[in-house]
């Protein structure tokens, strides 16, 4: 009877100890990694991207035809037409002027544009919700970011799970 109990409490006392031993898995993501590759093929992006070069081809634009009328005005001067080349003067400077508001506006409103797209709620709740669904379903109890590595002193590649949460989102966006 003694080893009876004996060996039943040993049985509870281990059973004890392996309900106790939960393992808890981590993984990591590098999120740099992932805006690079998945965010920046975006089509905001992108549209951002097109706007971006329509505005430096108008700016190169008139950069270039306010190069041609100082042309004009040097040729002007030197044929001694001072009245045609205060006209062109004239010009250049109403010309320089919107020039340089045109630039300063438009940089302005593609820099918020690109800070707003960079901070978007909905891409960060895209990547929450696939960082929750590979974690659950490959069994990781935490997900930590390779981006603020101040905590993470090391870790196996074999947790990171970066690469598969880029095709995770591609494959959602239809890429």
């Amino acid at each position: 009877m003694k080893k009876f109990f004996f060996t039943l409490l040993l049985i509870i006392t281990f059973t004890g100890i392996a309900q106790g031993q939960i393992l808890t898995r981590f993984a990591v993501v590098d999120m740099n990694r992932v805006y690079l590759a998945f965010f920046w093929e975006s089509r905001a992006v992108r549209e951002w991207e097109e706007r971006s070069t329509r505005v430096q081809a108008e700016i190169d634009r008139q950069t270039f035809e306010i190069q041609g009328l100082r042309v004009n005005m040097a040729d002007a001067r030197a044929q001694g037409n001072n009245e045609q080349a205060l006209r062109l003067e004239t010009e250049i400077n109403r010309r320089t002027e919107f020039l340089r508001e045109y630039h300063q506006t438009q940089t302005a409103y593609l820099e918020a544009q690109l800070t707003n797209l960079s901070q978007s709620s909905s891409f960060y709740e895209q990547i929450y919700d696939e960082i929750r669904f590979i974690a659950e379903s490959e069994g990781f109890s935490a997900v930590l970011s390779l981006t603020n590595t101040a905590g993470i002193l090391w870790y196996s590649p074999t947790v990171d799970i970066t690469d598969r949460l880029i095709r995770s989102l591609q494959n959602r966006a239809g890429r």
